[in-house]
């Protein structure tokens, strides 16, 4: 795992890609590399390295033997042997023992860009052509690595994380209006805006080409995930699932340094950490609980690695030591992302790493069967919508908020509202709304200028609308994956990791085993009110009934509580300008006088206040 970067044209020199490059040193902590061509126009390649594979012979940027292909990769790829058998079997000659980077050279060489349907794996490279005069650059399926661009005439800027773009002399800084607005309705800015104009994410499964003579970018997307239920006995699922767990696990066991499995005790961490026993019996894992019990799951995770044998690790904090360490997070984050679980799981990373480079963990799960409070909510909801007029509705949820305030993890009285909240909109924008700081109407007032509230939720629109005869949890699984687990899951989990130099893998997010979940009809995955119902009865021999029925309870924090004792007042002088300053001091006492519950909005622009103040 690894951290790229790179440029060509412009009037900067090599100078530049060592601060590039030195802005992702935590991505890369064990290496670096540099590259600089004397081509028109020049293009400059760098790299940090995190050692997995091959540490002798992975050095980056790597080049063919003959000089002409040369790549930057950050990510892994776990059927690189496979590959590489099928390469030597048409003539390729390798010169590392197992690098999997070397295998995406004899690959764009013999097939070009159909060389990424091939892939297993996560990644993030740029490969420059120097017969081609091409760059060419891709993310993989999920966009579980990232990787941001910038184009103008004249230059094309590259790298893992925004701030190597920041880090490039030439690189604009003025602030785009919608993405400000697309932050307050998602509490992430999804591909493939960022914060910036002049800034570009390229979009999970996409990949662009350079025609670095003509000077034009073109971007197109090579995977995109589609929903196509078939109808199979509910055994043959179990067993196949099974399968492909395993199967994945397997695959992403590999590695040339120690590795652990993050452990919560749900049954996503746990289905992971009984498969990697089953290959490395004595595999370590990991979890960090708190002394408040409503925010602590330690004591399911110790309970399944004393029942699997695992070698467990925990680490318990008080948490308000625990938001101690806020601030240094933020400092550290590349782009503005308001999930409050950013700060466990980078306290997980943080004490992972003490023991392990690599860590398995379950992302993905409750995205690809249903495993959300939301996915429970649509039935009750369309029966709702269907029959309460709109005044009606209007009348409850007034109603609702007047329901006093409480901060604990996930209390009724904050689904509750959350859920009128939702209800007050059209379907196509329900996850959207649930789950957002803001709705229109608000961030209209924030801003004081009208939206299209389509506009506004146009992600969540097209993936509400990409199959028009689907069943609203069919609909909802499009929104989960294609837009919650790549734009704010996968990141957190990226930044958070990426920032102790420790490699996280997500099995469920295997290729094959995608394309089984993606099979299962939604009345599996979604039965009689219980979620993630097919992989409960797949799992069922493995794991005790209790943590499989296990009510889920989340990654939280109680930043509801610590806004209301004032722990984190909004940074008003550093946002950004047209935020009416007024609107958020009003909002601001109201929470904490216990009158508003506007946690997910204040925890948005204190974040996003202290990242923009923290800025180079």
């Amino acid at each position: 795992m690894c951290g790229i970067a790179g440029f060509a044209g412009g009037s900067a020199g090599p100078d530049v890609l060592g601060r590039m490059t030195g802005a992702l040193a935590h991505r890369g902590p064990d290496a670096e590399g540099f590259w600089s061509g004397d081509d028109q126009p020049p293009v400059h390649l760098g790299h940090r390295r995190l050692s997995i594979l091959d540490l002798e012979g992975g050095a980056q940027p790597m080049w063919t033997a003959d000089g002409r292909i040369g790549v930057v990769f950050n990510g892994e790829l776990y059927n690189h042997a496979e590959i590489r058998a099928e390469l030597s079997g048409r003539g390729h000659r390798f010169f590392t023992d197992h690098s999997d980077t070397e295998v995406l050279l004899h690959g764009w060489r013999e097939w070009g860009e159909d060389l990424l349907p091939r892939l297993n794996g996560m990644w993030a490279f740029v490969l420059y052509d120097r017969d081609r005069r091409v760059l060419f650059g891709a993310r993989d399926r999920f966009g579980k690595k990232p990787l941001f661009y910038h184009h103008r005439p004249g230059l094309f800027v590259f790298g893992s994380e925004l701030s190597a773009l920041e880090a490039h002399p030439e690189f604009p800084r003025d602030l785009d209006p919608m993405a400000l607005r697309k932050y307050f309705a998602y509490a992430a800015i999804p591909a493939p805006r960022t914060l910036y104009l002049a800034g570009r994410k390229l979009p999970p499964g996409h990949h662009f080409t350079l025609d670095l003579v003509g000077d034009t970018l073109r971007v197109a997307r090579w995977w995109e995930f589609v929903l196509e239920p078939e109808d199979r006995p509910v055994e043959t699922w179990c067993e196949q699932l099974r399968s492909a767990l395993d199967q994945a696990v397997r695959r992403r066991l590999l590695s040339d340094v120690p590795l652990g499995v993050f452990l919560s005790g749900g049954i996503d961490s746990s289905a992971i950490a009984a498969f990697a026993v089953r290959h490395s019996p004595h595999i370590a894992t990991f979890s960090v609980g708190f002394t408040d019990p409503s925010f602590d799951e330690s004591a399911h995770a110790r309970r399944v690695a004393t029942l699997l044998g695992a070698s467990h690790h925990e680490e318990t904090l008080d948490l308000e030591t625990a938001r101690s360490f806020l601030p240094e997070i933020v400092s550290r984050l590349d782009e503005p992302m308001a999930d409050p679980s950013l700060l466990p799981t980078w306290l997980l990373a943080r004490f992972t790493r003490r023991e392990v480079t690599v860590a398995l963990g379950g992302d993905g799960g409750d995205e690809l069967f249903a495993g959300y409070d939301p996915f429970r909510a649509l039935a009750p909801a369309q029966r709702y919508a269907g029959i309460v007029p709109r005044p009606v509705h209007a009348a409850i949820r007034a109603l609702a908020n007047l329901l006093p305030v409480s901060h604990a993890n996930l209390s009724l009285d904050f689904k509750i509202k959350r859920t009128l909240r939702g209800l007050s909109h059209p379907p196509r924008h329900w996850n959207a709304a649930w789950m957002g700081p803001l709705e229109p109407g608000e961030i209209d007032d924030l801003l004081n200028e009208p939206i299209d509230p389509e506009e506004l939720y146009s992600e969540a629109v097209e993936a509400w609308d990409r199959n028009p005869q689907a069943d609203p949890v069919e609909r909802s699984t499009q929104f989960f994956v294609r837009l919650y687990l790549t734009d704010q899951i996968l990141v957190k989990l990226d930044r958070a990791t990426m920032m102790h130099g420790l490699e996280g893998r997500s099995p469920f997010l295997d290729i094959d085993l995608v394309n089984l979940a993606r099979r299962i009809p939604s009345s599996l995955k979604l039965r009689d009110g219980t979620t993630k119902w097919i992989l409960k009865q797949a799992l069922a021999p493995l794991l005790p009934v209790d943590i499989l029925h296990r009510k889920k309870k989340g990654f939280g924090m109680p930043i509801g509580r610590w806004l209301r004792e004032g722990a984190f007042p909004i940074p008003l002088d550093q946002l950004p300008a047209g935020l009416d300053r007024e609107a958020i001091r009003r909002r601001e006492s109201a929470h904490r006088a216990g009158k508003h519950d506007d946690r997910l909005f204040l925890w948005a622009a204190w974040l996003l206040g202290s990242w923009m103040a923290g800025r180079p």
